[in-house]
């Protein structure tokens, strides 16, 4: 055979093995969906349009572990429609849901199925699935993601844990001070100095308790009840005050300086206590003779209040966890000064409720600065005035037009009356000649007559 032929027989040869290929993965893919149909059409009236309809991820799934029909939210979990379950954890659950032939449920943190390649949406995230047999052939899978109740729970109970460990030290401490106190009745130097003591514990119990209280106002509703324009000014100088006598008697010094005449739309005695929380912290944790700034800087748009101190600083570890609720960075010194582990976290909630955030900046051995930044506000004082120069002006604008549309039509009818005064001018003047005629005429015969 020539090489045209042999050509031409290789060319016919792979025409005819890639038709035959073709022919093959066509077929396949027509018992896929053919095998689909049967599926779905086996799945019980009414599944179809209630897994549209849901908001979570729900599946069907057949014998093999496919998922014959899903919901929209389903290939989040690994639960795609035709597919196999991705997720070694939702397997092991359907196929103790077969074994037992009831309901079944676990909760497990999302992970791929060994070898799977297929990155998850929701992978790490903690689930809470629950399968069901709906016949002897499918079972329909539900997972709900609970990382977000888990953690509120975790919450709660540290919260509930915290105040109750807080709550047990002052409380013990009143009742062993009042033990002692019955105990020296004899000796009064002994009872003015437990007496002392006790109030200073009564006094602690009582901030702790009103700290608790100003913690769960904020968190008991997310908008402010009447706010109001509230002047950076007086927030600053309400907080510099009600602290000045625990700067003296430690010895620190406190600054202030920045912009002045800020306003803010809000509550000023909420804002007031985040401040004087912040004035109160730095002190507490400024060497004696140290400084604390309070600056103020109005930008476009926002307005920033920072506090300044020259104290211990915050590790980058602890700057993350500051404004939980009972996390002291340094416990012992906190312990001294009277602390309660609540002032940042009242902080945070009270800014967050005006629209704002915190900012923290800390280095060891160099101290700390707080930011408040919060959304800058025009005064009511200045915008009635504002509104009642563009008043006047419409007004003054109406009127100036108004008194030109009068003089226009002034003119318009001076210029109607000197047309009119012209026009009779022109038509007596032919009546006047005619009559100056007749005079001439008449003249010359009367003179004849004498």
């Amino acid at each position: 055979m020539d090489p045209v032929q042999i050509a031409l027989l290789a060319l016919l040869a792979g025409a005819v093995i890639g038709l035959g290929v073709s022919a093959l993965v066509f077929a396949a893919l027509r018992a896929a969906q053919r095998a689909q149909a049967e599926a779905s059409a086996s799945v019980p009236s009414g599944i179809l349009q209630v897994l549209d309809a849901m908001d979570g991820a729900a599946s069907v799934v057949d014998a093999s572990l496919t998922v014959v029909a899903a919901s929209p939210a389903a290939p989040g979990f690994g639960m795609s429609a035709g597919e196999v379950i991705s997720v070694e954890d939702l397997r092991a659950l359907v196929r103790a849901t077969r074994t037992s032939g009831g309901a079944e449920s676990a909760r497990f943190r999302m992970r791929r199925a060994a070898g799977g390649t297929a990155l998850l949406a929701t992978e790490g995230r903690l689930v809470s699935a629950r399968a069901a047999a709906i016949d002897g052939t499918h079972v329909l899978l539900v997972v709900d993601d609970v990382t977000e109740q888990e953690r509120l729970e975790q919450m709660r109970y540290d919260f509930v844990a915290n105040t109750s460990h807080e709550l047990k030290t002052p409380v013990g401490a009143v009742s062993l001070l009042a033990e002692a106190i019955e105990s020296a009745a004899d000796d009064p130097p002994q009872v003015r100095a437990f007496a002392v003591r006790l109030q200073a514990e009564a006094a602690r119990l009582s901030r702790l308790t009103g700290r608790i209280m100003d913690l769960s106002r904020l968190q008991a509703a997310d908008e402010l009840p009447e706010p109001r324009d509230v002047s950076i000014d007086e927030v600053v100088a309400a907080s510099v005050e009600s602290n000045a006598v625990q700067a003296d008697s430690v010895g620190v010094e406190l600054l202030r300086g920045g912009d002045r005449g800020a306003i803010v739309r809000g509550d000023p005695t909420m804002l007031i206590e985040a401040v004087s929380n912040l004035v109160a912290n730095a002190i507490a944790y400024s060497p004696k003779a140290g400084r604390v700034g309070v600056g103020v800087r109005v930008e476009d748009k926002v307005v920033e209040i920072a506090v300044t101190d020259q104290g211990i600083g915050i590790v980058e570890a602890d700057q993350q966890r500051i404004f939980e609720r009972f996390y002291r960075a340094d416990g012992a010194r906190s312990r001294r000064t009277g602390g309660t582990g609540l002032g940042l976290a009242i902080v945070k909630h009270a800014v967050q409720r005006h629209g704002g955030e915190v900012r923290v900046w800390s280095q060891p051995g160099r101290g700390s600065t707080f930011t408040i930044r919060l959304p800058r506000a025009i005064p009511e004082e200045v915008e009635k005035p504002r509104r009642r120069r563009k008043a006047a002006d419409s007004t003054d604008r109406r009127k100036a037009a108004d008194s030109t549309d009068r003089r226009k039509a002034a003119d318009s009818t001076d210029r109607r009356k000197a047309a009119d005064s012209t026009d009779r001018r022109k038509a007596a003047e032919p009546a006047k000649k005619r009559r100056g005629a007749v005079g001439a005429e008449r003249a010359p015969q009367g003179e004849k007559k004498i």
